[in-house]
């Protein structure tokens, strides 16, 4: 018989397959406490979870929350999954930075808009501009045919009154 924690542990896990709008499957073979702290705190500093559990009560949550069988390759060995919550591609901005330092941590799968990929799929999204960045992209695009039009509006007024003025002074 199950105990209750494998229950709530279960129930947990199942809730967060359901909320998340993408998944990141992550062996962290060799991480030490300070690593794990620190790559702890920078997910969850951006609405990001990280959880290691029993690979056995991982893969029934993703039974129960209807993904099948699908995980269940990938499920072998010391597995922690991020779960996106919000934004699908910060994990992979997270992850990216973490490597720069740390080799302990592989990613060996990712969930994303109904389909299984491969590992190299997260360097795509982590090589995807932030949100920011295209919403200044956007803001700036939408200003440059604004501006052109001042410029030019602006050089005929300044030609037009350089004009009046060269008349003035032959006037004079």
């Amino acid at each position: 018989m199950p105990s209750q924690i494998n229950i709530k542990k279960v129930e947990q896990l199942t809730d967060k397959f359901k909320n998340s709008s993408a998944l990141y499957f992550a062996k962290y073979t060799g991480m030490d406490v300070i690593q794990a702290a620190k790559l702890r705190m920078e997910f969850s500093d951006n609405n990001v979870d990280f959880l290691v559990s029993k690979n056995t009560l991982t893969k029934l949550a993703a039974k129960n929350a209807g993904y099948k069988d699908i995980f269940n390759d990938i499920l072998n060995g010391q597995i922690g999954i991020v779960y996106a919550n919000d934004n699908p591609t910060v994990p992979a901005k997270i992850i990216k930075d973490f490597k720069k330092n740390n080799e302990c941590l592989e990613v060996v799968g990712l969930y994303f808009d109904g389909m299984l990929y491969d590992p190299s799929k997260y360097k795509e999204l982590a090589n995807l501009p932030s949100e920011g960045e295209l919403l200044t992209k956007l803001v700036c695009d939408l200003n440059s045919p604004m501006t052109k039009i001042v410029v030019c509006l602006k050089s005929v007024m300044m030609k037009f009154a350089s004009t009046l003025a060269s008349l003035q002074d032959q006037k004079k």
